[in-house]
C-alpha cells in the first residue's frame, strides 16, 4: 500500500477512517480483495459500455454537429439559449449554462444561456400556483423570444413539464432541441431536432451520454463562435499546471 505522507495521515486519522492494515468491522483481507475485484469488474464492463455508446455516437456525427451548429448560430444571431430538465437533468442544465456563462476551453465573451431549473423561489412558485407540469412552460412564455433555443433533457422523453415547455416554445417561434434516452418519446416528437442517446431504458448510463454530449457541443460551438468573433484565447494555466 502506498505510503501516506505524515499530513495526510493525520487528516485520515481526524476523519476516523480506517486503512487496510486496520479493516476491523469493515471485514478481513478477502472481503477487501472481492469488493477491489468486483469494482475492477464494474470498471471494465462500464468502458466496454462507454466503447459501443460512443461507436454509435460517431455513426451520427452529422446529426451532432447540426446540433452543434443550432446552438452556435442561436447565439452568434445575438438570441439566448433557455435550458430545463429534472432531477440529475436538472443539474445538467445548469452545468451547459455555467460553462458557456462562464467558458469552456477558450477565453471570450460570456454567452447568454439560462438554466431555467436554477430558481428554486421561480420553480416553487410556480409549482405551487399552477403545478408542476406548467414550471417550465411558464419561464419560456416569460423568456423566450422568437429565434432562441430551448434545449430540454430528459433520460425518459416522457417528463410533462418539458413536454408542455416544447410546446409553448414552438408556439413562440423557438427552436427545440432535445437530448432522450434511445427509444421514441414525447418529448422528441415535440423537438425541431432530438439527440437520442444508447443505452436503453438505463436513465444513469443516458446521463452520463448526456454529460459528454454536452461538453462536445460545448467545446464546437465555442470554437465556432470564437471564429467568428476573432476570439479565443488560451486558457491561462495557473502555477502548478492546472487550469
Amino acid at each position: 500500500m502506498e505510503q501516506k505522507s505524515p499530513r495526510e495521515v493525520t487528516a485520515w486519522q481526524r476523519a476516523g477512517w480506517p486503512d487496510r492494515s486496520s479493516l476491523g468491522e469493515w471485514g478481513d483481507e478477502q472481503t477487501w480483495k472481492r469488493e477491489v475485484e468486483s469494482l475492477r469488474t464494474l470498471l471494465w464492463q462500464r468502458r466496454l459500455w462507454l466503447d459501443e455508446a460512443l461507436e454509435l455516437l460517431m455513426a451520427e456525427a452529422e446529426l451532432l454537429n447540426q446540433a452543434a451548429r443550432w446552438l452556435g448560430n442561436t447565439l452568434a444571431a445575438g438570441r439566448k439559449v433557455l435550458v430545463a430538465g429534472n432531477g440529475g437533468s436538472a443539474a445538467q442544465a445548469q452545468h451547459l449554462a455555467a460553462e458557456l456563462v462562464g467558458r469552456f476551453r477558450r477565453e471570450r465573451r460570456p454567452y447568454p444561456v439560462l438554466s431555467l431549473t436554477s430558481d428554486s423561489a421561480i420553480l416553487t412558485a410556480l409549482a405551487n400556483d399552477y403545478g408542476y407540469a406548467t414550471a417550465f412552460a411558464r419561464q419560456v412564455q416569460a423568456l423566450g423570444e422568437p429565434g432562441d433555443l430551448l434545449l430540454a433533457l430528459s433520460t425518459s422523453g416522457e417528463s410533462r413539464n418539458l413536454i408542455e415547455a416544447a410546446k409553448c416554445a414552438r408556439q413562440q417561434g423557438l427552436f427545440v432541441l432535445a437530448m432522450t434516452g434511445e427509444g421514441p418519446s414525447s418529448l422528441a416528437e415535440q423537438a425541431d431536432l432530438a439527440l437520442r442517446m444508447p443505452g436503453g431504458h438505463h436513465a444513469p448510463l443516458t446521463q452520463e451520454l448526456h454529460l459528454l454530449l454536452i461538453h462536445v457541443l460545448c467545446d464546437l460551438a465555442e470554437a465556432q463562435l470564437c471564429a467568428l468573433t476573432g476570439q479565443g484565447l488560451p486558457i491561462p494555466r495557473r502555477e502548478g499546471g492546472g487550469q
